[in-house]
């Protein structure tokens, strides 16, 4: 009845010309029973009649997939990288503050403590199942990072289901707009396990890993207040557009997502060494290590999204509220001052908000963005001035407006906050600069720094 419907709804699709995918009806399997379906929105009562469509018709509406060569299926590669976001150390997140504020533990639904054993005729099967522009190729490769997920990464999975209840409506928007196939909205997955406060080892931000440079050349705000790589929104809508200009320069998106992780400049390489071959799985061995694992990365965490239920793997629920609404703010303000007045808890504002780094909003000195609880709007705006008067020379007395009006304006450089055990070498190699440039922005004489200093820091 279900593959019934499925088709008929996507001879529907086709019928009215409509963009939006139909995925095949799915759900977490709750307490042992059997899988809940999750409901579709509801269909327009003058359209319910093409339902009656008969599987056979649909079917003709079909449109063939490409075969997957077989060299692709059976590429192997013991000497893969494990990506950061997959090594390990991000299993400390769902003991961090974010994941404690963001999510809780769904008791309805029951979890299997070990991982079931499939064969590899049911991944491939899984694989072309999905509705996806990208290759959903199935090799050694990918078998390593989907055993990954579904063992060792378990509880990660968790929180990823978790807080894509919350991301995915507007990253699905956005990649939409830019015409980004759907399945892309599982990019961040891999680059930061969805924590929009991750930072790299090498200095890369938010969501959606940026680099300070390219977040700059993408319209990416970011001084010592304000960090747009962190703004869930802002960073979606600049990695969509950076994954389309990567698309309209390669014409293929297992390349554009390769590109994403090592440049254009060394997928350009790889294909000129190749012979001037222009698919991911054909200069996959002149790709760099960790690249190479990048895409089979992407691809396992494709399966892993859609299939958790199959591996025995629950959701988390999200705290955060679900449904929520922007206005601009044009004056100083303070969280403290939101919460005090408008009845938020400052984790609900900072979880909302990640892009402010000191719980300030400059908004005197540029537009910013401040997202509140659907529910919250009205109030803030029916608060007027209060909102801002608010123990106001506490938060904003006049030499503490020039401080933010400092922080605020300094574009050029971000200050890094020395941590217990860093070093100026850790350091430098975090924002890819030198030591010797560390010591000249911040008049060190000597390589001896103490935790709990700042160092102003120009990142590449």
């Amino acid at each position: 009845m279900k593959k019934t419907v499925y088709i008929a709804l996507s001879a529907l699709v086709l019928l009215c010309g409509c963009s939006e995918k139909i995925l095949p009806i799915r759900g977490v399997k709750k307490n042992g029973a059997a899988e809940v379906a999750q409901v579709a929105p509801p269909v327009a009562a003058t359209v319910q009649d093409t339902l009656s469509v008969t599987e056979e018709a649909a079917q003709e509406l079909v449109v063939e997939r490409t075969p997957i060569p077989e060299e692709w299926t059976t590429i192997k590669d013991d000497s893969l990288v494990v990506i950061e976001s997959m090594s390990g150390e991000l299993d400390s997140l769902l003991n961090s503050w974010y994941a404690q504020t963001s999510l809780f533990v769904d008791t309805t639904c029951t979890a299997t403590a070990m991982n079931p054993t499939f064969s590899d005729t049911v991944y491939t099967e899984r694989l072309a199942n999905l509705p996806c522009l990208v290759q959903m190729v199935y090799n050694q490769p990918v078998r390593a990072s989907i055993d990954r997920y579904a063992t060792k990464l378990r509880h990660q999975v968790s929180y990823m289901l978790g807080m894509m209840q919350y991301y995915e409506p507007l990253i699905e928007q956005a990649l939409d707009v830019h015409g980004v196939p759907n399945e892309l909205k599982y990019l961040p997955v891999i680059e930061s396990a969805l924590n929009p406060v991750a930072v790299s080892r090498a200095g890369a931000t938010g969501l959606w890993q940026f680099m300070y440079s390219t977040g700059k050349l993408y319209g990416l705000k970011q001084n010592s207040l304000v960090d747009d790589r962190r703004d869930p929104v802002k960073a979606t809508w600049a990695a969509a557009k950076h994954l389309r200009d990567l698309y309209d320069r390669f014409g293929d998106w297992s390349l554009a997502i390769a590109a994403y992780n090592c440049g254009t400049g060394n997928v350009n390489k790889a294909i000129y060494r190749s012979g001037g071959k222009t698919n991911f799985w054909d200069i996959y061995y002149y790709l760099p290590r960790e690249t190479r694992g990048y895409v089979p990365a992407f691809i396992a965490a494709t399966y892993i999204m859609t299939y958790h239920a199959e591996h025995g793997i629950c959701p988390m629920e999200a705290k955060l509220p679900l449904q929520t609404d922007t206005i601009m703010v044009n004056r100083l303000l303070h969280f403290d001052q939101i919460a005090a007045v408008c009845g938020i808890s400052l984790d609900t504002l900072r979880g909302l908000n990640p892009q402010y780094r000191e719980d300030i909003i400059p908004g005197k000195f540029q537009p910013n963005s401040l997202r509140l609880p659907e529910d919250k709007i009205r109030t803030f705006i029916l608060s007027g001035d209060s909102i801002y008067n608010y123990n106001r020379e506490k938060y904003f007395s006049e030499e503490k407006v020039k401080e933010v009006k400092n922080k605020a304006t300094n574009s050029g450089f971000v200050y890094h906050k020395i941590r217990s055990g860093e070093t100026l070498s850790t350091i430098a190699r975090r924002y890819r600069v030198t030591v010797n440039e560390l010591k000249r922005w911040n008049n060190l004489r000597t390589s001896r720094i103490v935790a709990g200093k700042r160092l102003k820091i120009y990142p590449r």
